[in-house]
């Protein structure tokens, strides 16, 4: 699962500090935090048809990371409202947009780890590139990456930090295998997620998925737990095993930039009949329609 170049993003716009820049002369200080040190945390959100899908949530969540690493300052949710907006107009989109929002905790006045060198910031990076949901919607490949997620003893996974290392080391794992993506443990051999996304099992009729020790508070995760709900699916958060994954009747992942997508093999094992089940397909159909009439309008879209 390579993405690949969307030729309607050559000559887009980039939003840095409220400038509008074109992506080739975009740039940040060799100072900056996120330069210096991956000192930074970051959002994922995607515009459907003019409206953002919650975006409130996932200000919160960028807030809460900042607070947690103690910047100085921090944008308001008005703020960052206005700057994305800014730049959706700037490049003309109205949907299928992802969003990626960063924000370092700024400026240093010369290279080193204390943040109390930084003199000026923070530094807001708002990137939105054209870009459908990027996983493939008839299944896709896992393995088991040797990479382990780190414990909130070490690292606590509710800050959404763009430290991502261990992501892209066991991507690179994935790669190497022929796989879409990694499957990620955590310290005492249990599920985490997968380098990119939350991942659920179905087994004898209930959805399960990983405690969230290893893994980030997922904002799509909590509509996929709410949809469940909804539906009348049982649902529980647990300790999960590799086992229950290799006998699971289904299995799949969420996240915002590839949505819901069946996972249907592990480590070279078929997960159910290798395809998108029917509670899969329940939820896959349920998370679209709740797209379709749900979100924060950021720009003006005409009637169909």
């Amino acid at each position: 699962m390579l993405q690949k170049f969307d030729d309607r993003n050559r000559e887009l716009i980039v939003n840095i500090n409220g400038r509008l820049v074109h992506r080739d002369e975009a740039g940040i200080s060799p100072f900056d935090s996120a330069v210096q040190g991956g000192d930074a945390v970051w959002e994922g959100l995607r515009l459907y048809r003019g409206k953002i899908f919650r975006l409130y949530e996932h200000l919160d969540r960028l807030r809460s990371s900042a607070l947690a690493l103690a910047f100085d300052a921090i944008p308001s949710h008005e703020a960052i409202f206005e700057q994305i907006g800014r730049t959706l107009s700037a490049n003309g989109m109205r949907d299928e947009v992802h969003i990626r929002l960063t924000l370092t905790r700024g400026v240093k006045v010369t290279s080193g780890m204390d943040p109390r060198l930084n003199r000026a910031g923070p530094t807001l990076i708002v990137l939105a590139e054209f870009k459908p949901p990027v996983y493939d919607k008839s299944g896709l490949k896992l393995i088991t990456a040797s990479i382990r997620r780190p414990p909130p003893d070490c690292l606590d996974p509710k800050i959404h930090h763009c430290n991502l290392l261990p992501s892209i080391l066991a991507k690179i794992e994935a790669n190497v295998a022929g796989a879409d993506d990694a499957l990620m443990l955590d310290t005492r051999g249990f599920v985490a997620e997968t380098n990119a996304t939350h991942v659920f099992v179905a087994y004898q009729g209930q959805v399960l998925t990983s405690r969230d020790v290893a893994c980030p508070e997922g904002i799509t995760r909590g509509v996929v737990e709410a949809l469940c709900e909804e539906l009348k699916i049982p649902y529980r958060m647990k300790d999960l095993s590799l086992t229950e994954v290799y006998r699971a009747s289904e299995m799949f992942c969420s996240g915002t930039m590839g949505e819901l997508a069946p996972v249907t093999s592990v480590d070279g094992r078929t997960i159910g009949e290798g395809q998108a089940g029917p509670i899969t397909g329940r939820l896959m159909g349920a998370f679209r329609a709740l797209t379709e009439r749900e979100g924060v309008e950021v720009v003006e879209v005409q009637p169909r």
